[in-house]
């Protein structure tokens, strides 16, 4: 196939990756500019160094817990010269996988900085000093986001980080204080933990995870006060203070929390400033470029995908978007189409219990006044729960009374991203629970939990 179409990407995250690798495939003449690491900052700089980490923190737990596997308790110390090694062999290897993917496809890859300077052409400033300009066709942004810092707080890199200053690790907090409550602020109190440290999370409303089915945000809660986490409900920080030993973080009810570090995750901002939108005309709103269902801006040949689309901030639907993307660049699919309906995107955090959910929520459901069919079964009635020596969690499906249909669904704990691709499947397939009640699964397995759940 040749099409003569000519695309060029800004960003090689997921969504520029899995754009560039489709286009390709379908005879496009792919161009693709990134200024810092193809397979995206956010991606290999955040995302895989703090899963790795967490499940570095979970092989140390388990470790020290073997008492209750029938084994004598062995002290795992943490080495964070090997740490840092695995982490950064993690992340060049998959940039490599990517670029090599890619360079294998015929796209194109221009290490630097781009901007807009028409409604088709791209400047690019490469790093090696260098400069081009880029007709397109099409034109695809997706540059990402970077952690959020308020206006009262200057990083220090040292003892008052953004996410990203947090791996690889220099040190390991003897206390931080963690600020947001949100998905990334409980992965940061989990993974902290385990590493040992004494952590205090600022909540800024009632429970973690505002937003989050009641249920599974109680679990969590549970599990960090017994982990000696101190939760300051209804806090919400209004200044920051260095002292002799580490900082102090000043909350607007006048509590303080005084710890060796403290961490802000509190959201991400946008990487859409310097590209030129303004001066071709793509309109935005708080930085984020707003998009139809074909991922295309108010100018119908620039698209947004990923973060700076301002839809899920997720590396699942932002491979998604980039391969709609390229079907909508060669005209559009050849079969079947079918719109990516975010509502249906499953989700998880990496805690420990972790927890994923997909679809309809309990809370939401209720909120609207829509009658629903809610069956939920604790793990600790699975087999394998008690040979795991972790019976902690259950599994929740929510239904349609009416016509059975699975709507939704939330699992929480051990492998609980996993398993939620069970019920992630029946939601986009529109399948009953009389179809997974049927599926003859194996045991001992955590699965079963999810066909008792569909009975």
């Amino acid at each position: 196939m040749n099409t003569n179409k000519r695309l060029v990407i800004i960003g090689g995250g997921p969504a520029g990756h899995a754009a560039a690798t489709s286009a390709a495939r379908r005879g496009v003449d792919v161009t693709m500019v990134e200024r810092d690491i193809v397979g995206g900052a956010a991606h290999l700089l955040d995302c895989v160094p703090s899963k790795t980490m967490i499940a570095t923190g979970a092989a140390m737990s388990f470790t020290n817990q073997l008492s209750g596997m029938g084994l004598e308790d062995r002290d795992a110390e943490v080495d964070v010269t090997a740490l840092t090694s695995r982490i950064e062999d993690i992340k060049n290897r998959l940039s490599n996988d990517v670029s090599d993917m890619l360079v294998s496809q015929g796209v194109k890859i221009i290490k630097g900085s781009a901007r807009l300077t028409g409604p088709h052409t791209v400047h690019v400033d490469a790093h090696d000093g260098s400069t081009h300009t880029l007709e397109a066709d099409d034109i695809l942004i997706c540059t990402g986001t970077r952690p959020r810092v308020p206006d009262f707080v200057v990083p220090d890199g040292e003892h008052i980080l953004t996410t990203r200053d947090c791996y690889p690790p220099r040190v390991f907090p003897e206390s931080i204080t963690v600020i947001g409550s949100g998905v990334t602020g409980v992965e940061f109190v989990h993974m902290f933990a385990s590493f040992g440290a004494k952590v205090t999370l600022l909540v800024s409303r009632q429970q973690v995870l505002p937003g989050k089915d009641p249920e599974v945000a109680a679990v969590l809660e549970e599990d960090f006060l017994q982990r000696g986490v101190r939760l300051f409900k209804g806090a919400r920080a209004i200044g920051i203070e260095r002292t002799a030993t580490g900082v102090k973080v000043i909350c607007d009810d006048g509590r303080v929390s005084e710890t060796t570090h403290a961490v802000f995750a509190i959201g991400s901002i946008p990487n859409t400033e310097g590209l030129g939108l303004e001066d071709v005309g793509v309109v935005t709103d708080g930085g984020y470029i707003p998009i139809n269902r074909h991922c295309q801006s108010n100018i119908e040949h620039i698209y947004a995908a990923g973060d700076v689309s301002g839809k899920l901030p997720l590396s699942s639907v932002a491979s998604m978007q980039g391969r709609k993307v390229a079907e909508q660049v060669v005209g559009g699919p050849k079969g079947p189409h079918r719109h990516l309906d975010y509502d249906k995107a499953a989700s998880a955090i990496f805690t420990e219990p972790e927890i994923a959910d997909v679809g309809l929520a309990e809370a939401e459901a209720f909120a609207s006044g829509r009658k629903i069919r809610v069956t939920k079964v604790p793990f600790s009635t699975t087999a394998k729960a008690l040979i795991n020596n972790d019976s902690r969690g259950f599994v929740k499906i929510i239904s349609d009374p009416a016509t059975g249909v699975v709507l939704g669904g939330s699992i929480v704990g051990r492998h609980a991203a996993e398993l939620i691709s069970v019920i992630a499947l029946a939601v986009t397939a529109n399948l009953k629970v009389t179809d997974i009640g049927d599926a003859l699964l194996v045991h001992p397995a955590l699965a079963e939990a999810l066909t008792d759940a569909a009975e």
